[in-house]
């Protein structure tokens, strides 16, 4: 359920209509059209029309107003058909989903199927993955499996970002002001040094203030502030015509306050949202009655170095990246005040106060790929690889007895071990001027350990280790059928595999030590797609893809219920079909619309899939597995975080002014999905029905200047996006209403 101002909701409508998204000059002259779109999908530079897979963009004045007002990577969610991004973390963890597949683990050695390429390097571990989104050229989305030439763990799919290289001369600096004093400074600054060598230094800042009035101390706006830095520097050698270098460093400091979760935010046996007072009251963004620490900290370096060498017939590219990380994040887990047996307690019933914390003391994670690629324009086209992937993390969590306590009642340490290889190629032939196939396989080697010790009161648990591992042959075959100048065909068949997964977290749990580690099998998963890419002129485009898959085996996380574990079960199939359609659209000069939708069907096939319910009351809907009260069939349930419905739409237009290229712009987007689950299990409280978001940007800009006013989710839609469903009816809600000046220069 959700709120909304009904009068800032008809504006948005009007908006909408009459305005409707544009990339004005600056994206393409006005009597161009809509231009190529270049994409990276296939590791070449191709025609988005041209490549058989459905692949989605984000760049240009899209990327740029879902990026105003200090958000992060989540702000991708819906923004593209099929992908949606949630956190139980905020900034610091987000879970990304594709075509309904993801997962709600909260662990930090979760293993997600969605991958995260950063510049041609996989980030692994959740918490490097909310990596700030700043310079970049654009971001593309490929849905279904890429496990040939982007390997292990990626059966739903990818999120790929490119980065601004050294010798481009987009040079700029972005500053901004917002709500809740919300600050934000951009720049990137680059080109050629000498001859031979070029550089670029880019970076971001960002800061919100308290907004969240905690009621349980003196004073208002406790939480929910942060500040967050992260620069990156690049250097490139090019000694020769055939040969690039490019070395580069990252980092990245964030320090800010860890989710605000609210206890019974849910009104018992709905999903409507209550206020602090009662389920009656009047439900209240800005305010949380909690008792808890609170804090987050995270730091992240990098260092990677890219050699392509030009052999004539072939290019080498050799990719090499070392990332480590720190982490440190502490919350109220129960979102309340007191408990039952104290004197004061609330909002609703809590049974017993929880607060923990779940650090990462240590991440390093080293990868390499060393590949060759074929540079021809025609006839038979090649590209074979090696990759390797080293991984070393430690995680230490914590359970404290008191809200404010110090010393844990219950500590768990763990320490794991990754490693990971693979060979892989691909063929791509045009056995006439109209079809083209592709053929690509990839060998998988993955094997992983897990060491996990326990103390305190649950120190019985004792310690112990698991290892898994596994080896799989993944592959994809693909057809280009060009049906005229303007319409092409495809068709693609896809297996795709994540690797074997290892959990450690029992910190709660009355149990067995054989049940204090978890493990899951490798899933598998086989993909068939078929679309239709077609130009309409130099003014249209229409994209559609259609799909179905099986996923057998599939990795699902138990997350949280009465022992707030977080459990590996394997599922024997989850069946999923759908479609993802996409229109572009520049109707006249200065004026360009966009529109994306989606159906996404993931539902588990499992007659014997069965988990424990919520501890917190909640009001389960699913069987009851005989003789076993609290345990529940998942049977047929829909998979959690992924709506069956997504669309979203822009809208640009631009009005020049004067004789030169100055022009007064509007833009607005907008994004909605249907009604999602938070958990494996259904209830009738841990649900949303929908929501909908949308932002405007209207301001002046010319080649150098860009001014403009925003507004992010501009009818303030308050909606449920997670849940907690330990000890109480625990949430959490979407970001709130953003407004707020920018100022542009670019040099």
């Amino acid at each position: 359920m959700r709120t909304f101002a009904p009068s800032i909701l008809a504006i948005a409508i009007a908006t909408t209509s009459f305005v409707t998204p544009a990339f004005a000059q600056s994206e393409a002259a006005a009597d161009e059209g809509l231009g190529e779109i270049v994409v990276t999908a296939q590791r070449r530079e191709e025609n988005l029309q041209d490549v058989p897979l459905s692949v989605d963009v984000v760049s240009g004045d899209k990327l740029a107003a879902i990026n105003s007002g200090g958000a992060d990577i989540r702000a991708l969610a819906g923004r593209v058909p099929s992908l949606n991004i949630e956190s139980s973390f905020g900034r610091t963890f987000p879970r990304f989903y594709i075509r309904g597949l993801g997962n709600t683990d909260f662990d930090l050695n979760a293993s997600q199927p969605v991958s995260l390429v950063y510049d041609d390097v996989v980030l692994e571990n959740p918490i490097l993955k909310g990596f700030p989104v700043f310079d970049v050229a654009r971001v593309e989305v490929l849905r279904g499996p890429q496990g040939t030439l982007f390997g292990r763990n990626t059966p739903a799919g990818i999120v790929k970002f490119d980065t601004v290289r050294p010798d481009s001369d987009q040079n700029y600096f972005k500053g901004s002001l917002g709500r809740f004093n919300s600050v934000g400074l951009e720049t990137g600054i680059g080109g050629n040094l000498s001859e031979n060598v070029s550089a670029r230094v880019s970076g971001l800042y960002q800061r919100r203030s308290d907004w969240v009035d905690n009621i349980a101390d003196p004073g208002s706006n406790d939480l929910e502030g942060y500040s967050d830095i992260a620069l990156r520097g690049q250097l490139q050698f090019a000694p020769s015509e055939d040969i690039k270098l490019r070395v580069t460093g990252q980092y990245r400091d964030f320090k800010g306050t860890a989710r605000v979760f609210r206890a019974n935010m849910f009104v018992p046996g709905s999903n409507d949202l209550r206020g602090l007072s009662s389920a009656t009251s009047e439900f209240e963004r800005d305010k949380v009655w909690t008792d808890g620490l609170n804090f987050q900290r995270l730091k992240l370096a990098n260092l990677a170095g890219t050699l392509e060498w030009d052999l004539g017939a072939a290019t080498l590219t050799s990719v090499t990246s070392w990332w480590s990380g720190k982490y440190r994040s502490r919350g109220d887990i129960d979102g309340g005040f007191g408990a039952s047996f104290l004197p004061v307690s609330g909002p609703g019933f809590i049974p017993f106060s929880a607060n923990s914390r779940d650090d990462v003391p240590d991440l390093d994670q080293y990868t390499q790929e060393i590949r060759l690629s074929s540079n021809n324009d025609e006839g038979l086209k090649w590209q074979a690889g090696v990759f390797y992937f080293n991984e070393d993390l430690a995680i230490a969590s914590y359970n404290y007895d008191t809200p404010t306590g110090t010393s844990p009642s219950v500590t768990a340490t763990q320490q794991q071990s990754s490693k990971a290889w693979g060979v892989f190629g691909s063929l791509t032939y045009p056995v006439t001027e109209q079809l083209s196939l592709t053929a690509g396989a990839r060998y998988n080697n993955d094997k992983r350990r897990l060491d996990v010790e326990r103390g305190g009161f649950f120190g019985a648990i004792g310690t112990g280790f698991a290892r898994v591992k596994d080896d799989n042959l993944t592959w994809d075959l693909s057809a280009t059928y060009e049906a005229s100048d303007d319409i092409n065909l495809y068709a693609r068949v896809a297996k795709g595999y994540r690797a074997p997964s290892i959990q450690g977290r029992a910190l709660f749990v009355f149990t067995t030590v054989q049940d204090a580690i978890s493990t899951a099998d490798s899933e598998t998963i086989l993909s068939f797609e078929g679309g239709v890419k077609a130009n309409l002129g130099n003014r249209a485009r229409f994209n559609l893809s259609v799909y179905k898959y099986d996923l057998n085996d599939a990795q699902l996380t138990a997350v949280g219920g009465a022992s707030n574990a977080a459990k590996l079960i394997n599922a024997d199939n989850v069946d999923g079909y759908g479609f993802e359609a996409e229109f572009e659209a520049r109707p006249v000069d200065n004026l360009v619309l966009t529109a994306g939708l989606s159906y996404n069907r993931a539902k588990i096939d499992d007659p014997n899939a069965f988990i424990t319910g919520c501890g917190g009351g909640c009001t389960v809907t699913d069987p009851v597995r005989a003789g076993s009260p609290g345990i529940y069939s998942i049977d047929g349930n829909q998979l959690p975080q992924a709506p069956k419905w997504s669309a979203n739409w822009t809208a640009g237009y631009g009005i020049p002014v004067g004789s030169g290229s100055g022009e007064v712009y509007f833009f607005t987007d907008w994004a909605y999905r249907s009604k999602v689950n938070f958990f494996l299990y259904t209830s009738e409280e841990f649900n949303d029905d929908h929501m909908l978001e949308g932002g405007l940007r209207a301001g002046y800009r010319s080649d150098r200047v860009d001014i403009a006013a925003f507004v992010r989710n501009i009818t303030n839609d308050v909606s449920a996006v997670g849940g907690i469903d330990f000890n109480n009816l625990t949430g959490f809600v979407n970001e709130p209403r953003i407004w707020g000046l920018e100022f542009g220069l670019k040099f």
